[in-house]
């Protein structure tokens, strides 16, 4: 009989499968991979990292915005989906996980291509104006709902907003999951994931994939 993690979001055994068939050759973003392992880094899960992929391969973005950078992972993994002279837009707030961002960058040779501002999302997004084909939201979990008005005005008619680890670890969907110390990202992605289900403006999918994720699109 299996035994199953009562805080994970689908059964383990689906997981793995899951993992299994979501290979990749990339030898750079495998480095990056067990560097993020070794330091205990959270880069986006893999069945995520996939979905980011398909979702910029089908949409061939021109313009990405990124919160959350950290060493760079997922705004490579990005940039290989862009159109003909696009570009990632990577917001970090942590000195210096931007200085790693910035140096995995151009070890990838992508520096014409991503650009790393070191701020808070959460005060930078309101001095940012243009459409953005897509975003992904994947910075402080309990700042999402602060965020999600600039995102919708970032984004164009038809853009997309995919946000990361919205189930987190199991506990938003269910009281008895939750952890004392983590009730306020828990509460405030719990409000997010509300405001996004009743936006006029956007039309969204709550999906049970890596931590969970939403994917909304622009009206």
């Amino acid at each position: 009989m299996i035994e199953y993690d009562k805080d994970a979001i689908v059964p383990p055994y689906i997981t793995s499968y899951l993992r299994e068939k979501t290979v990749h050759n990339d030898e750079f973003l495998h480095e990056l991979e067990d560097y993020a392992k070794e330091m205990s880094i959270p880069i986006a899960e893999p069945e995520t990292a996939r979905f980011l992929s398909v979702m910029g391969r089908i949409m061939r973005p021109k313009h990405i915005l990124e919160i959350g950078t950290a060493i760079g992972y997922s705004a490579i993994l990005m940039s290989k989906t862009l159109a003909e002279g696009g570009k990632i837009t990577t917001v970090e707030y942590n000195p210096q996980m931007a200085i790693s961002a910035r140096e995995n960058i151009q070890k990838a040779g992508l520096s014409d291509k991503i650009e790393v501002i070191e701020a808070d999302a959460k005060e930078y997004l309101g001095t940012l104006s243009g459409n953005y084909d897509m975003i992904f939201l994947d910075g402080p979990k309990a700042h999402y709902i602060y965020m999600l008005d600039d995102c919708v005005r970032l984004l164009k008619e038809g853009g997309v907003l995919i946000s990361d680890n919205v189930l987190y670890k199991g506990m938003v969907p269910d009281d008895d999951h939750v952890i004392r110390r983590k009730i306020t990202i828990v509460k405030r992605l719990r409000k997010y994931i509300d405001a996004l289900m009743e936006r006029a403006d956007l039309e969204t999918s709550l999906l049970s994939l890596g931590d969970g994720v939403t994917i909304s699109v622009k009206k």
